[in-house]
C-alpha cells in the first residue's frame, strides 16, 4: 500500500494583520508565491513534476479571490501545466489541504503534491467576504437555531464557563505560549522552517516579556450586553491577551510517497499516518478538537500515551485548556515551540503552519508520533497523526 510523507515544510515569518504590520505591503498572492518558490528551492524538486497545489484561504474575496492558489503558482514561476485549487474549511483550510494532498498520494492520484495556505488579514480583513446586511447562513439554519448563532469570541467565553476556566489560568497559558515561542527563536529552532521575506526574519507578535500581571490589565474583548443577558454564565474572561491575534502569513508542505521520495532523492521528515474530520455544536463551535482527537486516535489504533507531541491550534486559551481537560493530555507535550497566541493565526495559512512547526519539532526531539488538531468556525475540526521517520 502506498504511503504519504512530508519531504519539505516552510513558512513565512508571521506578521501583524494590521496596516502597519511587517508583511502588510505584500500582496497575498505574492506572499504564497514566495513560500512556494522557497519550498521547491529547498527541496530541489523540479516544479514541473508537481501534480497539484492545494491551498487554503478563508476570506476568498478581493485580493484573495479568484483561486488565489492558482495565481500564486503562476507568480512563483511554476510551469503553467501545474494546476492549483483553493479550499475553505475555515481555520483548518490548509490542514484540510494536507488531508486532501496526502489522501491523493495514498490513492495513487498524485505522486508529488503541495499543500499550502495563505491569509493576509491586513489587506483582506476577517469577514470582508460577507457584505453588510447579507446573511451567509440562510433560513434553514435560522429555523434550526432560532436564538441565533454566535461569534467565535462568545463561543470561547462559553467554553471557559462550561469548563470552569479562570482568567488567571487562561492568561498563564498565553504567557507560556509566548515564553516557548521566544525560547524557540532564541535557540534557533525555527531556522529550518522560516523563510525570511523582504527583510522580515521573525514572527512579529511574539512578546518575550509577556506576564500574567500585564495580561491581567486587559479588558474583556467580546463583552456584549445582549449576549450577557442571553448567557448569564459567562464571566467575560477572554481578552486580546489570551486569544490569537490577526495575522499575515503563508506556509507550505511538499508531500509524496516514500517510493517517489527515494526515486527523487528526497528525505522524508514524517509520514502522514491517519486523518479525521468531525462536526460539533455550532454554538460551542470550537470544541470539535475533542471528538476529532478521539476519532483520529481510533483510526490510528493509538492511545493518547503513544503521542509524543501535540499541536492544538491556540485560537483561544480556553479551547486548548478545555481540550486538555477532556482528553487528559500532558500539557508539556502541547505546542512545544509556542502556539498561535504567540506566533500568530493567519487563518488560511495556520493549518500548514502548524504542520511545518510540528514536523521540525518532531525531528528536533526524536518524536515517534505527533497529533495535530484545529477547531474551525461552524463547529468543525480536523485532526491527523504524523509518524516520525
Amino acid at each position: 500500500m502506498r504511503d504519504a510523507v512530508i519531504v519539505e515544510a516552510v513558512r513565512t515569518p508571521i506578521g501583524k494583520g494590521r496596516p502597519n504590520g511587517s508583511l502588510a505591503h505584500v500582496h497575498p498572492v505574492e506572499l504564497l508565491a514566495r513560500t512556494l518558490r522557497t519550498l521547491v528551492e529547498r527541496s530541489g524538486v523540479d516544479p514541473a513534476l508537481i501534480d497539484d497545489v492545494i491551498g487554503g484561504t478563508v476570506d476568498q474575496v478581493g485580493e484573495q479571490a479568484m483561486n488565489t492558489t492558482r495565481y500564486a503558482v503562476l507568480s512563483a514561476g511554476f510551469p503553467e501545466s501545474v494546476p492549483a485549487t483553493t479550499v475553505d474549511r475555515q481555520c483548518g483550510s490548509s490542514q484540510q489541504a494536507v488531508h486532501f494532498a496526502a489522501q491523493g498520494v495514498i490513492s495513487g492520484a498524485y505522486d508529488l503534491v503541495v499543500a499550502c495556505g495563505v491569509e493576509s488579514m491586513s489587506r483582506v480583513p476577517m469577514w470582508s467576504n460577507v457584505p453588510a446586511g447579507k446573511d451567509p447562513f440562510g433560513p434553514g439554519v435560522a429555523e434550526r437555531y432560532p436564538e441565533g448563532l454566535i461569534p467565535q469570541g462568545i463561543s470561547a467565553e462559553l467554553i471557559a464557563a462550561k469548563w470552569s476556566l479562570s482568567r488567571e489560568e487562561m492568561d498563564a497559558f498565553a504567557v507560556e505560549s509566548h515564553r516557548k515561542a521566544a525560547e524557540a527563536w532564541e535557540s534557533g529552532l525555527f531556522a529550518d522552517e522560516v523563510a525570511p521575506l523582504d527583510g522580515v526574519t521573525r514572527d512579529e507578535c511574539v512578546r518575550p516579556g509577556s506576564s500574567t500581571q500585564v495580561l491581567a490589565g486587559l479588558k474583556p474583548a467580546y463583552y456584549d450586553p445582549a449576549f450577557a443577558e442571553r448567557f448569564p454564565q459567562i464571566d467575560w474572561n477572554v481578552t486580546a491577551g489570551n486569544a490569537s491575534p490577526v495575522n499575515d502569513g503563508a506556509s507550505a508542505v511538499l508531500i509524496t510517497s516514500s517510493e517517489t521520495a527515494a526515486r527523487l532523492g528526497l528525505r522524508p521528515l514524517a509520514r502522514l499516518h491517519s486523518f479525521a474530520v468531525t462536526g460539533s455544536d455550532p454554538l460551542l463551535m470550537l470544541t470539535g478538537v475533542v471528538p476529532a482527537t478521539e476519532k483520529v486516535l481510533r483510526k490510528a489504533s493509538l492511545s493518547l500515551d503513544d503521542i509524543d507531541l501535540f499541536e492544538v491550534n491556540e485560537a483561544f486559551s480556553s479551547v486548548v485548556l478545555a481540550w486538555r481537560q477532556e482528553t487528559g493530555a500532558d500539557l508539556s507535550k502541547v505546542n512545544v515551540h509556542g502556539g498561535a497566541i504567540a506566533i500568530g493565526h493567519p487563518l488560511g495559512a495556520s493549518g500548514t503552519r502548524l504542520t511545518t512547526t510540528l514536523v521540525h519539532a518532531m525531528r528536533a526531539r526524536g518524536a515517534r508520533y505527533a497529533l495535530q488538531t484545529m477547531c474551525e468556525a461552524g463547529g468543525l475540526a480536523n485532526a491527523m497523526v504524523l509518524e516520525g521517520l
